[in-house]
C-alpha cells in the first residue's frame, strides 16, 4: 500500500525550510494587516509537521521490516 507520509513530510519540510529562511533573512517582509512575521511562524510550524510525518514514516518502515516477509 502507498504510504503518503514520506512525500508529504518531505514537501512540508522543504516548504518549511524555505519559509523559515525567508522569515529569518527578510524580517521586514510582513503581511499587510499584521505586525508579526508570518513567514517565520508558518515556516516553523510546517517544518515541525513535516519532521513529524517523516518520523512516523520511518517508524512505520521499521515496523514493516521487523515483521519480516509474509508468506
Amino acid at each position: 500500500m502507498l504510504d503518503l507520509r514520506l512525500p508529504t513530510g518531505l514537501f512540508f519540510s522543504i516548504l518549511g525550510v524555505i519559509l523559515l529562511g525567508l522569515g529569518i533573512l527578510a524580517p521586514d517582509m510582513r503581511a499587510p494587516l499584521t505586525d508579526i512575521n508570518v513567514n517565520l511562524y508558518s515556516g516553523l510550524s510546517m517544518l515541525v509537521f513535516g519532521a513529524f510525518l517523516l518520523l512516523m514514516a520511518r517508524r512505520a518502515s521499521r515496523a514493516r521490516s521487523a515483521a519480516g516477509p509474509k508468506g
